[in-house]
């Protein structure tokens, strides 16, 4: 046998032994996408039938808030614990269980008879998006091979974009429609076909993958971030309804304490096995500890503003719902679009200069939105706000894609899927507490009996009031970005930079662990 023909032979038989990449794994990216996308058109749909909700079920201002914040929190608590789950469990385990949750709790949310009973489904809807979300990417990783992956994240991001537009939408739609005298209630029975079918799919065709080495849980950890936002948000949200009773500030003192406590027990866990819920090591690094105030900061404005924009829209101006919906799509769209070219542009030119850039624009659009809403009152029309909405989605959009990778991008390798965990965790825990803070910024600035003639003044002047705060959150951040790094690593290096794809990936080397 000659030298060519052992080549061969060696050739051929390691082609027989890479298994051929598996053919059910974009029915399997369309099942989990699904999945994101449901998480995704919640949020938003949610917050467009707000007011509906407080019409119809005479919830009250702090019932009002959690059915927002409740799922906000719910989530953030269980994001690192939910993918641990999964790296120990099984990633498709866990996204059934996660799926199947959600499914529930949306027909929950649907039938519920009071808002006590709407606000304690959202906080379950909340913890089961928290099982399934995490499981969307590590699914992505231990499905696709290092080639593909870049084509399944920009799907990712046209999924996101496709979010941010429909959801406002579709929840305006259903609300104005008010199919089968249902009212408010299909924007969450909605979810139902689309959440049985997705589990039964992704029971079939979603291939099992746990981590080979996956972190313990840390359950006291979460025990204390959940006691501690807890403590720090029920009195915000309470407090202006009870007078701002003593125990309220007691309970917001406590909460502090709480979060010294867990910082304490976070330190004695790394030390002990290795696992903490929060990696405090980390924040040794300034560009992260930076982007993580970044993050944390953002959600606050966001949480602030979404609220008060759709409460200022519907009840202040006595907007329908779909008209309401109708106003946000200009938002939306520039959100989308500068998303796009801020990664694939401008980010690799400019690096942190794009970030900084984008706060002053979105800050723009908050104050050229505080001074139409000023100056036209309750006649402004829905083309005149369109302006101020472009500049402020044009310049979310330019924050939003490139952040996480800025602030990642100085993090040892070994510690990239903590931070990212964390990053999101933060995020949401930033949402949750602009929504608690609502009561304070607008609802403080309503007096307590109005009468149908003051209400619509009365909302628009607390909405002013609720942008200016805005306005000095995005300069806040526009400050804090200055210590996240000035490029981006796989900008400065190239091919070879620290990011997931800096190497060829080997076959069997994947991040997870194939489970047949």
């Amino acid at each position: 046998m000659t030298d060519n023909d052992r080549d061969a032979l060696k050739g051929s038989a390691a082609a027989t032994l890479v298994p051929a990449p598996d053919r059910t794994r974009w029915l399997a990216l369309a099942i989990v996408m699904t999945a994101a996308f449901m998480d995704l058109v919640d949020v938003t749909i949610v917050n467009i039938a707000l007011p509906s909700i407080q019409r119809d079920d005479h919830a009250s201002v702090s019932q009002i808030q959690w059915i927002t914040a409740g799922y906000a929190l719910a989530f953030a608590a269980g994001l690192i614990t939910g993918g641990r789950l999964g790296d120990i469990h099984g990633r498709r385990r866990l996204f059934l269980i996660g799926i199947g949750g959600f499914t529930l709790a949306s027909a929950l949310c649907g039938f519920a008879a009071n808002p006590e009973m709407l606000v304690a489904s959202r906080i379950l809807q909340g913890g089961m998006a928290a099982m399934m979300v995490p499981q969307v990417l590590s699914i992505v990783h231990a499905t696709f091979p290092a080639h593909e992956r870049g084509k399944v994240f920009g799907l990712f991001g046209a999924i996101v974009g496709l979010g941010a537009v429909s959801g406002p939408l579709l929840g305006a739609l259903l609300t104005e429609w008010n199919l089968f005298g249902l009212e408010w209630r299909p924007i969450f029975l909605i979810n139902l076909p689309v959440g049985v079918l997705a589990w039964l799919l992704g029971r079939r065709f979603i291939t099992e993958s746990r981590a080979p080495k996956a972190l313990k849980l840390d359950l006291v950890g979460v025990a204390l971030v959940s006691l501690g936002l807890l403590m720090l948000l029920y009195p915000l949200a309470r407090g202006r309804e009870l007078g701002w009773p003593l125990w309220g500030y007691l309970c917001m003192a406590g909460a502090f304490v709480v979060f010294v406590a867990l910082l304490s027990y976070e330190k004695r866990k790394a030390a002990r096995d290795g696992s903490p819920l929060i990696e405090l090591s980390l924040f040794q690094v300034k560009s992260f500890a930076a982007g993580i105030a970044v993050q944390t900061v953002f959600g606050v404005a966001l949480g602030i503003f979404f609220l008060v924009w759709t409460l200022y829209m519907q009840i202040g101006l006595g907007w329908s719902p779909l008209r309401a919906g109708l106003t946000g799509v200009p938002f939306s769209l520039a959100v989308s679009t500068a998303a796009g070219l801020s990664v694939q542009q401008l980010v690799p030119r400019f690096g942190r200069k794009v970030l900084q850039a984008g706060a002053l624009v979105m800050g723009t659009g908050v104050l050229l939105y505080l001074w139409e809403a000023h100056r036209y009152g309750l006649a402004i029309a829905p083309w005149q706000m369109a302006l101020p909405l472009v500049v402020m989605g044009a310049g979310m959009g330019l924050i939003v894609a490139p952040l996480t990778d800025a602030v990642l991008s100085e993090v040892p390798r070994e510690h990239a899927g903590s931070a990212s965990g964390l990053i999101n965790t933060v995020q949401q825990m930033g949402n949750a507490l602009g929504l608690g803070l609502v009561s304070v910024l607008f609802f403080g600035e309503i007096p307590a009996r109005l009468t149908r003639e003051q209400t619509g003044p009365a909302f628009v002047h607390a909405f002013q009031h609720a942008l200016w705060w805005v306005a000095g959150v995005m300069a806040v951040i526009f400050l804090l970005m200055s210590a996240l790094p000035k490029r981006p690593a796989q900008h400065v290096e190239g091919a070879a930079g620290t990011g997931t794809e800096a190497a060829p990936e080997k076959e069997g080397e994947r991040e997870g662990e194939l489970v047949h």
